[in-house]
């Protein structure tokens, strides 16, 4: 990753973890528990790449940044909300994420539960707010679009074909489409979030949305390739969980190098989206190749 890309995806994380202090505060009652875990699940740490999506694209059309970063955390809650309950025993059964304790361990299950559903609540809170756009239809376009990035035809539809799966042998094709659903739709969505907030004109909102989709399918690869390659040092997760319950992975299908290759093809292609936006898109370019390279 380049110096000023990694620059620049610090500099947005620290925006974003600002608006997510800002509009995650913790009440004085007895829900404070709730907040709290709320607030552990989402403020513990990552390099927040789907804020710097919202971020990222969002400037090619001169949003306000204060309108971009109520957006991106609103994406940042709506996936962390999704790393709580996965988390979960009866999901992935996971107690580390982030290199800390799970949500469902610092706290206890039935809170994780409620926290995730918070999260996932306040997520479409945020973005019909007035403050996050003036325009009550971008407002509503950004709601719609994120409903169904998140729903049964995307990341819980997408999981639930995750679990279904498991121990079956699935084609490349049927993997990919589960792939693009669990992971994919929400990478997506924080992509095309941008031109929503910019009012982009519908084929760039399409070439985002495309850039998006192919950046997702890349980094769902490259974690396969981490499962199986990385170390728990490097990711801060539990290593090996893929294959040891028998998920279907493109690693499984292809093998360790034609997976890679498959993920530089992606990565090469999502940049190719960016073709007519510039010099302003280089940012983006440079997180298409990050996404296949990185190692945590």
């Amino acid at each position: 990753m380049t110096d000023s890309l990694t620059a620049a995806i610090k500099r947005v994380a620290v925006e974003v973890e600002a608006a997510l202090e800002t509009l995650l505060p913790l009440p004085d009652g007895l829900e404070a528990r709730l907040c709290e875990a709320m607030r552990y699940a989402t403020l513990n740490g990552g390099k927040r790449m789907r804020g710097f999506l919202v971020m990222e694209t969002a400037a090619l059309f001169g949003v306000d940044r204060t309108s971009a970063a109520r957006v991106a955390a609103s994406v940042e809650m709506l996936h962390a909300y999704s790393l709580v309950h996965d988390d979960l025993p009866a999901m992935d059964d996971d107690d580390l994420r982030r290199g800390k304790p799970s949500a469902h361990k610092a706290f206890d299950e039935a809170t994780a539960i409620l926290a995730g559903d918070a999260l996932q609540s306040r997520a479409f809170e945020v973005l019909a707010e007035p403050d996050t756009h003036s325009n009550p239809e971008a407002r509503a376009e950004l709601v719609l679009a994120l409903a169904h990035a998140a729903g049964a035809r995307g990341m819980c539809g997408g999981q639930m074909i995750d679990m279904v799966a498991e121990g079956q042998a699935l084609t490349a094709d049927e993997i990919g489409r589960l792939q693009a659903l669990k992971t994919g739709r929400l990478i997506q969505y924080s992509a095309e979030a941008g031109a929503i907030l910019g009012r982009a004109a519908p084929h760039q909102r399409h070439l985002l949305a495309a850039y998006g989709r192919d950046i997702g399918a890349a980094f769902q690869i490259a974690d396969d390739l981490l499962d199986v390659e990385g170390t728990e040092e490097e990711t801060g997760k539990t290593m090996g969980k893929d294959v040891a319950a028998g998920k279907a992975t493109m690693v499984a299908v292809l093998g360790i190098e034609r997976a890679r290759a498959q993920a530089q093809h992606l990565a090469a292609q999502a940049a190719s989206h960016l073709e007519s936006f510039g010099p302003q898109a280089d940012k983006l370019r440079a997180l298409a190749h990050y996404m296949v390279t990185r190692r945590n």
